[in-house]
């Protein structure tokens, strides 16, 4: 079996590096060719991935037609606004047989579409051969064999056991699910809510806070989700719940780091230009709101996130409009009496 990981970032390294524990020919594509070049000397990403030795059997290269071509599974590790682009470079060259799944989190900005769905728009013959891979897994951990579990997702399930099979290894648990909806949405928006959570923590608040935004953040994840016809369910498993607690917390998170870069007072722009690698949250951010907007989906977190991003508005503002907000239920099923008249308690 020829796997091929397509995008040498840190997430497309550390896939390689875990595939090729498992399978003799392992290939890792990339466009930079001198990023390339040094991978292939190095024998490491010395770049997005410092520290973890790639094994001599991977086969790395910026040859796109030799990294594709009898490949039997695909897997895009490229960044969201990259996808459609490799979806194009890729169709003439994949092989009829070949298993494509994306690992790849986030909205398309212009579309607000989910990235299965740019895939199939490029490649529909993809329909019964695609899945979506996603959970709480930072680049810096899995390719370091750190214990890490993860969830792969396709219409059809025997699909999504068979890749099951063929990428989980001894450090890697991956569970198989059919809501690809909901995993890939889960992957998407809990990057909004990690650069929320960063910017309260660069702002000084505590662990009340972070833990109530990722309480509701999730509400507001799942909420949109079930509106574009993902399960409930899914939200309390590893691409929902799981992948919140990870990014929202950890110190490998670039949209956390990116939330307390803007609690420090800096520049979308200058936080994009710093990183050196995407900061998903930002766009995800402006797609969730297009796509709430749309659906007629309440995500007040993600709204006033929105307004600190692009209309500058200043974050103690937007702390103080969220913690204002009127009177609600936990349980959004339960409405409120048409009275507001106060109660005795």
């Amino acid at each position: 079996m020829k796997i091929t990981v397509f995008g040498a970032g840190g997430w497309g390294t550390a896939l390689a590096a875990t595939v090729a524990q498992q399978h003799e020919q392992v290939w890792l594509y990339g466009r930079n060719m001198e990023l390339i070049e040094s991978i292939r000397q190095e024998r490491c990403n010395s770049h997005y991935l410092p520290g973890v030795k790639l094994p001599e059997s991977i086969a790395i290269t910026a040859d796109v037609a030799a990294a594709v071509g009898g490949s039997d599974v695909l897997v895009l590790a490229t960044p969201s606004h990259g996808l459609r682009q490799a979806a194009k470079q890729i169709a003439p060259l994949l092989p009829s047989g070949c298993v494509v799944v994306s690992a790849t989190k986030g909205l398309e900005l212009d579309t607000c579409l989910r990235m299965s769905e740019v895939l199939l728009q490029e490649i529909p013959a993809l329909a019964d051969r695609l899945a979506v891979l996603s959970g709480p897994n930072h680049a810096e951990e899995v390719g370091r064999k750190m214990p890490s579990a993860a969830v792969v997702a396709s219409e059809n399930l025997l699909l999504a056991e068979q890749i099951q099979l063929a990428l989980m290894t001894p450090f890697f648990r991956i569970y198989a699910n059919h809501d690809v909806a909901g995993v890939e949405l889960g992957g998407a928006l809990k990057n909004i809510i990690a650069l929320a959570a960063g910017l309260a923590d660069g702002l000084g608040f505590g662990d009340n806070t972070r833990a109530a935004l990722m309480t509701r953040g999730l509400a507001e994840i799942a909420r949109l989700g079930v509106a574009c016809g993902a399960e409930m369910a899914t939200f309390s498993g590893l691409a929902g719940l799981g992948d919140l607690i990870a990014t929202c917390t950890s110190p490998h998170s670039r949209n956390r780091r990116a939330g307390l870069a803007l609690a420090a007072g800096k520049s979308v722009k200058d936080i994009q230009l710093e990183s050196g690698m995407v900061v998903e949250g930002i766009r995800a951010t402006a797609a969730a709101w297009k796509l709430a907007n749309a659906k007629n989906v309440a995500m007040p977190i993600t709204m006033s996130l929105y307004r600190v991003l692009y209309e500058e508005l200043l974050p103690h503002t937007a702390v103080v409009d969220l913690m204002t907000r009127s009177q609600k239920h936990e349980r959004e099923e339960v409405a409120f009496p048409a009275s507001t008249e106060k109660r005795n308690l």
